[in-house]
């Protein structure tokens, strides 16, 4: 069995590993799968399939934040994969992912726009960033914010002002501005997504400013999805549960990483490529009549929401 396969055996964890953030990808081990589908046979021996494109989103252009690893790289390939061009959004430290999510991008014959980008600037960042993908596309199809940061604290007292600040300017705030400010380069038919977390349903107690920016996010899709319907464009969210990703070697403590993704009823953790088909759906017209929800990719642990 490949070490890739053993990314989708219930009870599999990953050997503990850390990085200093923001992580890189092709540094972990084994590296997150971002495009193969595991099947399993009727006695449960796992085989990895490549995604099957079906030219669901042909001719179509998107800004994925936080792009060039993990799950927004995942969303990058398959986009491509659906006939998308794409533009994402990246921190520089992780320029070495964002060139190899290119490459990837590209060998589908799409066009790819590398954005380098600190969300923690504010709007002023924020515009640059839909600036560049508009002069590079003329237009924005799907704006998927994903791009995040967490860090454990035990306790509320040890959460300083810098941390909380930062944890809102980069997870919601940045979501907020980019949404605003793609709107006037969007059409009917357009969609957003955005990248909520489990977390919000279940509560964290190591991750508390991490858990309350998710749980705006999803206050904020449901109202924008409720505005912007009148103009045609779908705004929705999609919730993970824990899935392998630089986050987590490089923001997790050990204790945590030993028993990453047992928890769930599946009793593993969620590759970016179980994740990504979530943003295919929710980016093609194949989800017309959805707005304003959220899907959970999260191992089978039921949410109500």
């Amino acid at each position: 069995m490949s070490n890739q396969t053993k990314l989708f055996t219930p009870g599999y964890v990953p050997p503990v590993q850390g990085q200093k953030q923001p992580g890189i990808q092709s540094q972990m081990h084994p590296t997150p799968v971002s495009t193969q589908i595991p099947c399993a046979d009727q006695s449960g021996n796992i085989t990895l399939d490549s995604y099957r494109s079906a030219n669901k989103l042909e001719g179509r252009c998107a800004l994925i934040t936080g792009g060039d690893s993990g799950i927004g790289r995942a969303v990058a390939i398959l986009f491509a994969k659906e006939g998308a061009d794409v533009a994402i959004a990246y921190l520089a430290d992780e320029e070495s992912d964002a060139q190899e999510t290119k490459q990837l991008v590209e060998k589908e014959h799409r066009k790819c726009v590398l954005i380098p980008a600190n969300f923690e600037g504010g709007e002023k960042v924020c515009k640059a960033v839909i600036d560049k993908t508009v002069d590079a596309f003329k237009r924005i199809d799907i704006l998927v914010n994903n791009a995040g940061t967490q860090i454990e604290r035990r306790n509320l007292e040890d959460l300083s002002e810098e941390q909380i600040e930062k944890t809102f300017r980069i997870n919601i705030f940045s979501q907020i501005y980019l949404t605003k400010l793609a709107i006037p380069h969007m059409k009917r038919g357009s969609t957003v997504i955005n990248n909520a977390s489990i977390n919000v349903y279940k509560g964290n107690a190591k991750l508390v400013d991490y858990t309350a920016t998710k749980g705006a996010i999803l206050a904020f899709t449901r109202s924008m999805a409720l505005q912007l319907v009148d103009k045609g464009i779908r705004v929705n969210a999609v919730a993970p549960g824990p899935i392998w990703t630089p986050l987590i070697v490089s923001t997790l403590s050990d204790e945590y990483k030993e028993q990453f993704g047992k928890s769930v009823p599946m009793q593993r953790a969620g590759q970016p490529v179980e994740v990504a088909t979530c943003f295919v759906f929710l980016a093609a017209a194949e989800s017309s009549y959805i707005t304003g929800q959220t899907l959970h990719p999260n191992g089978g642990v039921i949410v109500n929401g």
